[in-house]
């Protein structure tokens, strides 16, 4: 595989992964805590470095599904006490995203681990990071990782589709007719915390953001049926990661920059121009009732 092409394939894995699972945010109305999430995983990253003394793939998945899902129940916790949920999220991730860069500076510096690298992502470095696994050849890191993610992933939607779907649209149901809602709940932070971990090679835990919100965000515009949801958001990832490529190399600008600007301009496009949902079509509509 060519150097060019490792890059294509890598951001498409993250466009597809993080367009699935943050669709599932979207639906829940939890947009703002996959940016909690994705700072606060840098905490787990550091803290599985500081036991395993290893920068193992493995070890940092571990560290950020459980920092993730900590993030999740205290913000869970307060909400309950009565604190606005936007406040908890606030509160939440800044402290245990700060407690992350204070153990970076004081055990992880010099080891290749800083917040610059956690934050922002360089994808051109992925080629280079090759990993043996088992009876195949050396890959990339970044792509078994987030081949890992993403049939995990996959297999979690897979088996639990009926009950991510209906403690998406109707949680009060859903616990009426016995599903836990609180375990999917759960569930679905710890797929946010792992995809994030996996993406950070890729585009950096800032950035990951628009991977995670951005597809989904198109895709709800254009359907109302979360099987094709789900499609589109992958489908979008994968333009935005190629086309943001491409843009990047022709003007030699951040290549994860670059994706997640072409995020951006795809869900302004569908915002425009949905034939349901857009602001035209809208507009439109409120014309012509208007003439009749």
């Amino acid at each position: 595989m060519s150097y060019e092409g490792w890059i294509l394939i890598v951001g498409s894995l993250a466009g597809i992964t993080c367009g699935m699972t943050g669709c599932f945010l979207i639906l829940r109305k939890l947009s703002m805590l996959a940016d909690a999430i994705s700072h606060t995983v840098l905490l787990g990253i550091v803290l599985a470095f500081i036991i395993s003394q290893s920068m193992n793939g493995f070890y940092m998945l571990v560290g950020a599904a459980v920092v993730g899902l900590l993030t999740a129940f205290l913000v869970q916790i307060f909400h309950s006490s009565g604190i606005q949920e936007d406040a908890s999220i606030g509160v939440v991730f800044t402290f245990l995203f700060a407690v992350g860069v204070i153990l970076i500076t004081l055990f992880a510096d010099d080891v290749h681990l800083d917040v610059d690298h956690a934050l922002m992502g360089e994808i051109t470095f992925v080629p280079w990071d090759l990993v043996k696994w088992g009876f195949l050849s050396e890959l990339p890191k970044a792509f078994l990782m987030l081949t890992i993610v993403l049939v995990i992933n996959l297999m979690i939607i897979g088996f639990f589709y009926k009950e991510l779907k209906i403690t998406s649209f109707d949680p009060q149901m859903a616990a009426a007719i016995g599903i836990p809602v609180l375990l999917i709940h759960y569930l679905l932070m710890g797929m946010v915390s792992i995809t994030t971990v996996a993406s950070f090679d890729s585009v950096g835990a800032i950035l990951v953001v628009a991977m995670l919100i951005a597809p989904g965000a198109s895709a709800y515009l254009l359907t109302d049926r979360l099987s094709v949801m789900l499609l589109l958001s992958a489908i979008f990832g994968v333009a935005a990661a190629i086309i943001g490529y491409f843009l990047a190399s022709w003007q030699d600008v951040s290549i994860s920059g670059s994706m997640a600007s072409v995020n951006g301009l795809i869900f302004a496009i569908v915002f425009l121009f949905s034939p349901t949902k857009g602001l035209i079509s809208k507009r439109l509509s409120m014309k012509k009732i208007k003439m009749d």
